[in-house]
């Protein structure tokens, strides 16, 4: 199908409007929705699965289902679960003051909201605040990455059976028509995707003066502490690392180790990819990385990483290259800190492991750098868990293990700085994407009728009573 236009972007915004202000979707109707969704996706998961194979040269099936379809039909079933407790107003106290009155919250749409997704999980991240912004009410407009044409395609037919056009539509293009996207007067624009193309989204976005949500990425540290299991947060580290083959906003972007414990996590790590990825299997179970751009990027990085003279330590040794970009998990052990696998977030399978001589060191190189979308702490001890939480800010925490705060359904996902602004997920996505429009009732008698020029007599009175 050819990309669409900026006129097409135009004329496909005004007819998205023009329907909402005519008929804003009832709870029965998102509710109607949101179930069509589900049960379409799951229907055509295996064509979800082909299409996002496609676009990676080869996707691990199984991160596939769970990273994608597992994550959104999750989703879903926690917002028809509690969509009627959400949307119900909420009582607040009008105060003595305003007596007799009557105050509430109610949790109003606000409009057309459009949503950029990212092309490392191009459904996941396209439908997750899809549901959000259905549930909410409002009618929605989608801008797949461009470095996924077959998802895309495949993310555009399956909304166009579940959604008609004056609802929910989707846009077909590359980065000059994100940035058109990007400019039209939406209610509220969600973006997901780098810190760079972030800036210059709320830039477009502020012509309008349109809220924005950016979820975005970074360095996100594992701290290991002194008293960590060092199997276990070995291996569970490996899971964050190199699922989706790093390709994921919220995978460990490095370690920090005590520098007593280095060498035996390094050994425990190459031992943990070595039973995930054997030989026999042919790394069926790992995936590619996306395109050639981002392929010759992670080689710079290594390569960079070996001039300086740091040690680089493939974890699969003898692995041959079967299909194009394959790039195995690989160790850089103490980079310095200025070189440029410690400076951009690295987004694929490479994983520097520092090492510090005291939890203060580890904290204050993390306070030292921009705000991470994720922290990850490893420890068995309580106050040193806490001496990480009280210290460091991120976009959320998962002790003891990796990735699993994304997938909490009850909990808001959202970055802080330089990681991004907003949440979703659950009510907060609901939140995000509504207007807690507050509504005060009142009755008689009113002070007003009381406190009115000329102030003197019983307005003098009332004023100094209410000011005291």
């Amino acid at each position: 199908m050819a990309p669409d236009t900026p006129s097409d972007l135009a004329a496909t915004f005004d007819r998205l409007r023009r329907a909402w202000r005519e008929g804003r979707p009832p709870i029965e109707q998102r509710r109607e929705d949101l179930s069509r969704l589900r049960n379409h996706l799951r229907t055509r998961i295996d064509e979800m699965c082909n299409a996002i194979d496609a676009d990676f040269g080869h996707r691990a099936r199984h991160e596939t289902l769970l990273g994608e379809g597992g994550v959104v039909l999750s989703e879903i079933d926690h917002t028809l679960a509690k969509l009627k407790h959400w949307v119900r107003p909420e009582r607040r106290k009008a105060g003595w003051k305003l007596w007799p009155a009557k105050a509430e919250v109610r949790f109003v749409p606000l409009g057309v909201v459009g949503i950029i997704s990212p092309w490392n999980y191009p459904v996941n991240l396209a439908l997750a605040p899809l549901v959000a912004a259905i549930a909410a009410g409002n009618h929605v407009y989608l801008k797949p990455s461009e470095h996924t044409p077959h998802t895309a395609e495949f993310l555009r037919s399956l909304l166009a059976d579940v959604f008609p056009e004056e609802r929910v539509a989707v846009a077909i293009g590359g980065p000059e028509l994100s940035a058109t996207f990007s400019a039209l007067p939406f209610d509220h624009l969600f973006f997901t995707g780098s810190t760079a193309v972030g800036r210059k989204v709320m830039a477009a976005a502020a012509q309008n003066l349109t809220p924005v949500t950016l979820e975005l990425g970074g360095k996100s540290p594992a701290i290991i502490g002194e008293t960590a299991d060092l199997a276990k947060a070995a291996a569970r580290v490996v899971t964050g690392k190199f699922f989706n083959a790093g390709q994921t906003c919220i995978a460990p972007d490095y370690v920090l180790i005590h520098e007593s414990r280095r060498d035996a996590f390094v050994g425990l790590l190459r031992q943990e990819v070595a039973a995930r990825y054997p030989a026999k299997r042919k790394l069926e179970d790992y995936t590619s990385i996306i395109n050639a751009a981002q392929y010759e990027r992670l080689q710079r990085l290594i390569a960079d990483a070996a001039a300086r003279g740091h040690a680089v330590v493939p974890l699969l040794d003898g692995t041959q290259q079967t299909r194009p970009r394959l790039l195995p998990p690989t160790l850089v052990i103490d980079p310095d800190r200025d070189s440029p696998v410690m400076g951009e977030e690295i987004f694929g399978p490479i994983l520097p492991v520092v090492s510090y001589t005291s939890i203060e060191d580890a904290i204050g190189y993390v306070l030292g750098h921009d705000r991470p979308l994720a922290l990850y702490c490893f420890s068995r001890s309580e106050a040193e868990i806490e001496a990480i939480l009280s210290r460091v800010v991120a976009g959320g925490v998962c002790v003891n293990d990796t990735l699993y705060q994304f997938g909490c359904n009850d909990l808001p996902f959202g970055g802080v700085g330089a990681s991004g602004m907003g949440h979703y997920h659950g009510r907060d996505g609901f939140l995000t994407f509504s207007k807690a429009m507050p509504i005060l009732r009142k009755y008689d008698p009113a002070p007003s009728d009381l406190v009115k020029p000329p102030y003197r007599g019983i307005a003098d009175w009332v004023i100094r009573f209410l000011s005291r």
